[in-house]
C-alpha cells in the first residue's frame, strides 16, 4: 500500500520560509515524477510544482515561480518544497502526489493517483 507523508508546515511571517518534505513508502520512488499541489478554504486544489523521476526537470505554477524549489532524494524517497518570500496568498494545506506515470503528462491533479494526507501552511500579514 502507498503511503505519502507531508511534514514541514506551520505558520511564518510573510517573507519568511519553510521547507516541506513528503516521505514515500509502499512503491519504487524513483519511478514516478512527484507533485505538490495546494488547497486554500474555498478554493479548488490547484497545482504548485512538479519533478521528473530524475530530477531533471521542474515544473511550477507563474504564482510561486522565483519563490518556491522543488527537488527529490530518490535514495531517501523523498520529495521536498524549499518555500521562500512567502506571502498572506500561499496560506493553503499542501498535498504531495504521485504521478500515475513514469514519463510527467502535465499538472492536471487527474494525473496523480496517490496523494498525502496535507500539511498546513500559514503565512500572517
Amino acid at each position: 500500500q502507498v503511503q505519502l507523508v507531508e511534514s514541514g508546515g506551520g505558520l511564518v511571517q510573510a517573507g519568511g520560509s519553510l521547507r516541506l518534505s513528503c516521505v514515500v513508502s509502499g512503491r519504487t520512488f524513483s519511478n514516478s515524477p512527484m507533485g505538490w499541489f495546494r488547497q486554500a478554504p474555498g478554493k479548488l486544489r490547484e497545482f504548485v510544482a512538479a519533478i521528473t523521476r530524475t530530477g531533471s526537470i521542474t515544473y511550477y505554477a507563474d504564482s510561486v515561480k522565483g519563490r518556491f524549489t522543488i527537488s527529490r532524494d530518490n535514495a531517501k524517497s523523498t520529495v521536498y518544497m524549499q518555500m521562500n518570500s512567502l506571502k498572506p496568498e500561499d496560506t493553503a494545506v499542501y498535498y504531495c502526489a504521485i504521478h500515475r506515470t513514469p514519463n510527467y503528462r502535465g499538472s492536471d491533479p487527474d494525473n496523480f493517483g496517490s496523494w498525502g494526507q496535507g500539511t498546513q501552511v500559514t503565512v500572517s500579514s
